[in-house]
């Protein structure tokens, strides 16, 4: 392994930001990781996995290590189920793309979501219906206080709405390696009750859809909202969509009569987050060189040259001003560095 020296992250992260690490090195194996990770010479480790889910607000002063941990590998398969594992530095989107290569489905719903497999546990990645937990098996991950190797399944996991016990009482303990998921192998049970994927699909004039028909049907639905980090820096959603209480919600529909919502239980709303941030007036508002995305006001952009604290700042004036309006506290998807 060759670690380097004041390296420049704007490649690692997709919101493009120009921030430095002191010590810079791509673990390619688990050897590699376990190697590294041991080093005394380097006592300030930072791990970095596709940089899709973070904003960087400083330059690192610590050994980055990149997690480069590459391949896919079949488990085992019946006719109707296959077990499939990944390892954690497989870009998520290809390996969407080759599990409907080989007709296995289930994460069709979740195409094109940036970053890398290792970080979709952490997130408990998820759209248009469907979540990583609904087809979660295992995962493996370091102890960084030992490096010995650690599997957990999905009770483990403590898997709830982009939150995951990774992101809880385990954060910054662990380094996922692999993820192992079951997917369909036959009879696959799609999930087309996201009413945007329906009106894509009756767009196509397809009334009986495949895997790989849902797969194009989010991706074009995803490529209309968002923007491709290659052509300008994001993190995707940047903000969660905040769960009121149905008292509170209804305090707010009197006010608020256009609201749309989503009941998650008898006693709880989901209020889709951008509507509140496109209704505090911050949809399409550009500051110089960064601000909020045209078409979809969850998504914070750097149009090029920006720093994470201009990013950051617009990120806590939302926050403040969607309080003030609506009286909802929206917290950040992304984790801030």
């Amino acid at each position: 392994m060759h670690i380097q020296q004041n390296i420049s992250l704007k490649s690692y992260n997709t919101f493009g930001i120009d921030v430095k690490a002191k010590h810079f090195v791509s673990a390619k194996s688990l050897q590699d990781l376990q190697e590294v990770l041991s080093s005394s010479a380097y006592p300030n480790k930072f791990i970095l996995g596709g940089g899709s889910n973070m904003l960087l607000t400083k330059d690192i002063d610590a050994l980055v290590i990149l997690i480069d941990l590459k391949g896919i590998e079949v488990v085992s398969q019946s006719r109707e189920h296959v077990i499939v594992k990944a390892y954690a530095g497989e870009n998520w989107h290809e390996f969407v793309l080759w599990c409907l290569k080989n007709n296995f489905g289930g994460i069709e719903n979740l195409s094109l979501i940036p970053g890398n497999v290792g970080s979709a546990p952490i997130q408990n990645i998820g759209a248009y219906g469907v979540e990583l937990k609904d087809v979660f098996v295992s995962c493996e991950a370091i102890d960084l206080k030992n490096r010995s190797i650690r599997t957990f399944n999905k009770a483990d996991c403590e898997f709830d709405y982009r939150e995951s016990i990774f992101k809880q009482k385990l954060k910054d303990t662990l380094i996922i390696t692999s993820v192992t998921l079951k997917l369909t192998s036959s009879n696959h049970k799609l999930s087309t009750g996201y009413g945007a994927i329906a009106n894509q699909l009756q767009e196509y004039n397809i009334a009986q859809p495949t895997i790989q028909d849902i797969s194009k049907a989010v991706i074009a639905i995803r490529q209309s909202k968002l923007p491709d980090p290659k052509d300008i820096g994001n993190s995707g959603s940047f903000f969660k969509n905040p769960v009121i209480s149905k008292t509170q919600f209804e305090v707010l529909k009197a006010q608020f009569p256009t609201i749309p919502s989503y009941e998650v239980s008898s006693t709880e709303i989901k209020v889709p987050a951008g509507w509140l941030i496109e209704q505090a007036g911050f949809k399409g508002k550009t500051l110089g060189n960064y601000g909020v995305h045209k078409d979809q006001a969850l998504v914070l952009v750097n149009y090029g040259g920006a720093t994470g604290q201009d990013i950051l700042q617009l990120a806590r004036l939302i926050q403040k001003t969607v309080f003030k309006i609506f009286n909802i506290s929206i917290e950040t998807e992304v984790n801030i560095i």
